[in-house]
């Protein structure tokens, strides 16, 4: 049976908080840059920062403060690309801070979810359409529906087998899709699971954060699902990072709190200083820090033991 423990570490002196210039801008999702740097975006305030690890924040104005910039990440052209969720476009950001969109096809189609896929595209997840949409690095996008209606797509990621898999909240369920379009859905056993967070694992699982049901889930290639429940069921885990020790780590939204959860299904939590900062994305750096984005706050860096 999976093990869930609670160690709860109160602010702790390997923690440390990265102020942004505007508290107001709200830093949502992060990501480890191809230039030895984090990349965060500020979904109140239309900007990318840049965070070298020794806490210098760089801010680059995009073209609308109210694009909505969401989640980001490497793409295989050396840039950062990241979606726009309030004005429906797929941006990137180069590592000196020139910055362009892509308008979508379809409009109010809120895409949220970006990764870098195994085809030397981006793929990334359309809140509102029920589809899945590819873009190359040349701008050219294509779309995929979904066999299920008012999913609400969200996290997506390239897992080890050559495909990429996805979140549908409302559908509490996730998804696979291959390269040329192919869909599969997995339901999970928790009702009301409303999965958000999707991280593929150092196991070669894909693990995600139940937000709903205050759950981490396992998801093995072939459909296996196993639930581990977290000691809070109410602290509405929403984002999921593999680490270098082998574990999952993933942030609390509602408890100002990160979460790490190993094969076992052992639980450890990491108070944040204010557990009202509203913890949403996170990723290791290359110093082997964890760093979490606060949309009320800035960004935190922990330094796991």
């Amino acid at each position: 049976m999976p093990r869930t423990t609670r160690s709860t570490h109160p602010t702790d002196p390997a923690l440390r908080t990265f102020p942004v210039p505007d508290p107001a801008s709200g830093p949502y999702a992060l990501t480890a840059g191809p230039d030895g740097a984090l990349w965060c975006t500020l979904v109140h305030a239309g900007r990318i920062a840049r965070i070298t690890t020794d806490g210098e924040v760089t801010e680059f104005a995009l073209d609308s403060p109210d694009c909505g910039p969401s989640l980001i990440t490497p793409g295989p052209d050396g840039a950062l690309w990241f979606t726009r969720m309030r004005d429906h476009r797929i941006g990137r950001i180069t590592t000196d801070g020139r910055s362009r969109s892509y308008e979508l096809p379809t409009p109010g189609a809120g895409p949220y979810g970006i990764a870098a896929g195994p085809d030397g595209a981006l793929w990334f997840t359309r809140l509102h359409s029920d589809r899945i949409g590819r873009i190359t690095t040349d701008g050219e996008v294509s779309e995929f529906p979904l066999p299920v209606e008012g999913a609400f797509p969200s996290f997506i990621v390239a897992g080890g087998d050559g495909a990429l898999w996805f979140t549908l909240n409302q559908a509490h369920a996730v998804g696979r899709i291959t390269v040329d379009g192919e869909v599969t859905v997995i339901a999970l056993p928790t009702p009301g699971a409303a999965p958000v967070g999707l991280a593929a694992g150092p196991d070669g699982a894909l693990w995600c954060a139940e937000i709903g049901a205050g759950r981490i889930a396992r998801i093995t290639p072939d459909g296996e699902v196993t639930e581990f429940p977290l000691p809070d069921p109410g602290c509405r885990p929403h984002a999921v990072a593999a680490g270098p020790d082998g574990a999952v780590w993933f942030t609390e939204w509602a408890a100002g709190r990160v979460g790490r959860v190993d094969a076992g299904g052992e639980v450890t939590e990491y108070a944040l200083p204010d557990p009202g900062c509203e913890p949403h994305g996170l990723a290791f750096g290359p110093d082997g820090a964890l760093y979490t984005a606060l949309e009320r706050g800035g960004i935190a860096r922990l330094e796991p033991r």
